[in-house]
C-alpha cells in the first residue's frame, strides 16, 4: 500500500469521501488516504491527524515527497483536537477499535458543527459507533463489510438525519450489533464474521459453566445466550447447537 494504491480497506473508505470535500483523516498513519485522494483531485483540502510520533513523521515525509503540502496539512495531536470548528466537512477515522472511535467523536463533538459526513472503519466493536451515532443525531446511511489479509473490517458512513431510519425494519438491538445494512445483505464476510463471533461466545459460555456460580457469571451467561440466539436467528442458524 502507498499513496498510489490503497488497501481494499482504505479504498472502501475513500470511495465514500464526497468529491471536493474538505477532509480530516484522524489517525492518518502514513497519510496514504489523504495523499491518494489529493493526487486524484478528489478533495479540496485535507488534514492528516496523528498522535504517534513515528507515523506522524512518516506522514510529513510522504506529503512532502509527493509535493502535496499545499493540499494536505499534517498535524500532531490527539483525535479531533487537530482541527478547528468549520475547517472540514468530512471526517474519516480508520483502523481503530469502535469504542476508541466513539470516544474520539465524543471528546471532539464540538468540532462536528460543520461536518456533513463521517466515514468510520472500526477493527472491532462497530456497535459502539452505531450507538454513539444514534445518541448524537447522526444517521447511518451506508455500511460495508470486507475481508482482507484474513481480517474482517466494517465501514460505516453517517450524515445528520433520521437516526432511527436504518433500524425501522429490524430489531434495534440486533441492528446495533451487526449493522442494519449489513444484515440486509448478509454477504459471505458478514456470515463468516458472525459465525466466528458466535463460536467465541459459546467458548466463553462453556468456561463460565465451569466457573463458580455468582450473580455476575449468571448475568454474563444470560447475556451470551441472548446474543447467540439473536444472531443465530438473524443468520438462519436456528438449528445450530449451543455449547
Amino acid at each position: 500500500m502507498n499513496t498510489d494504491k490503497l488497501s481494499n480497506r482504505l479504498a472502501t473508505v475513500a470511495k465514500y469521501v464526497p468529491n471536493g470535500a474538505r477532509l480530516a483523516d484522524i489517525g492518518s498513519d502514513h497519510a496514504y488516504l489523504p495523499c491518494f485522494l489529493a493526487k486524484n483531485e478528489a478533495i479540496l483540502f485535507a488534514i492528516a491527524g496523528e498522535v504517534v510520533e513515528g507515523p506522524f513523521k512518516s506522514a510529513v515525509g510522504n506529503v512532502q515527497s509527493e509535493g502535496l503540502s499545499e493540499i494536505v496539512s499534517v498535524r500532531f495531536g490527539n483525535g479531533l483536537e487537530v482541527i478547528e470548528v468549520g475547517e472540514v466537512d468530512c471526517i474519516t477515522i480508520a483502523g481503530m477499535g469502535g469504542a476508541l472511535i466513539a470516544n474520539i467523536l465524543e471528546n471532539g463533538k464540538e468540532k462536528l458543527q460543520t461536518v456533513r459526513r463521517l466515514i468510520l472503519q472500526p477493527n472491532i466493536s462497530a456497535a459502539s459507533i452505531r450507538k454513539w451515532l444514534i445518541e448524537h443525531q447522526w444517521e447511518l446511511i451506508a455500511e460495508e463489510i470486507l475481508e482482507e489479509d484474513g481480517k474482517i473490517y466494517e465501514v460505516l458512513v453517517a450524515e445528520n438525519g433520521d437516526t432511527f431510519k436504518p433500524y425501522k425494519n429490524t430489531q434495534l438491538e440486533l441492528g446495533l450489533l451487526v449493522g442494519p445494512f449489513l444484515l440486509n445483505k448478509k454477504d459471505e464476510a458478514f456470515k463468516k464474521k458472525w459465525h466466528l463471533e458466535m463460536e467465541n461466545w459459546k467458548r466463553i459460555y462453556s468456561q463460565l459453566e465451569g466457573a463458580a456460580t455468582t450473580e455476575e457469571t449468571e448475568l454474563k451467561k444470560q447475556e451470551l445466550l441472548e446474543k447467540i440466539k439473536m444472531v443465530e436467528e438473524a443468520l438462519g442458524d436456528e438449528d445450530s447447537e449451543r455449547s
